[in-house]
């Protein structure tokens, strides 16, 4: 469920609640996750993130943008 381009909701952290972008994954725990919060791309657990059914290309950042808006 967890890919590359999915937009999730944060649930925990100071950015709870809002929209990120998984950019890449790392490993079966960890993936880095665009956030426009803290507007930098970051490593992120899994286990904090609530995957939507959208998609988006995570190599286009006016998509990503569009998405977490």
């Amino acid at each position: 469920m967890i890919e590359p381009g999915r937009v999730c909701i944060k649930k925990c952290g100071r950015d709870a609640g809002k929209k990120c972008v998984v950019i890449n994954i790392i490993d079966d725990r960890f993936v880095e996750i665009y956030s426009p919060i803290r507007k930098k791309v970051r490593k992120c657990n899994i286990l904090h993130l609530l995957p939507t059914d959208k998609k988006v290309d995570p190599k286009n950042e006016a998509e990503i943008k569009e998405a977490v808006k």
